[in-house]
């Protein structure tokens, strides 16, 4: 239950992260939330593993924060990657 508790916050982040940055046309709505929740999952389901108990807050704060951090990467790099990638086919669609 509390994979899922922690997926939807880090949904959630997302989301915040997506609104709060500029350039978000340049990703789908959903990008950034199902990013940041995989992540969030991920992490959490590792230091289940490593022997981390769930009632503790360590798990909890590397989970969210690692969500956190993976959605604010992609929608800081991925507009200025798809604007340079979107400016060469464009060059390449012009023959230029």
């Amino acid at each position: 239950m509390e994979l899922l508790f922690v997926s939807v916050i880090g949904a959630c982040i997302g989301g915040v992260v997506r609104y709060s940055l500029p350039k978000r046309g340049s990703y789908g709505a959903f990008l950034l939330p199902a990013a940041a929740a995989a992540v969030t999952a991920t992490v959490w389901v590792a230091l289940l593993w490593v022997g981390l108990a769930f009632e503790g807050t360590w798990i909890w704060v590397a989970s969210i924060g690692a969500g956190a951090v993976a959605s604010l990467v992609i929608a800081l790099a991925l507009p200025r990657t798809r604007t340079t990638s979107d400016a060469a086919k464009l060059k390449q669609l012009a023959g230029v």
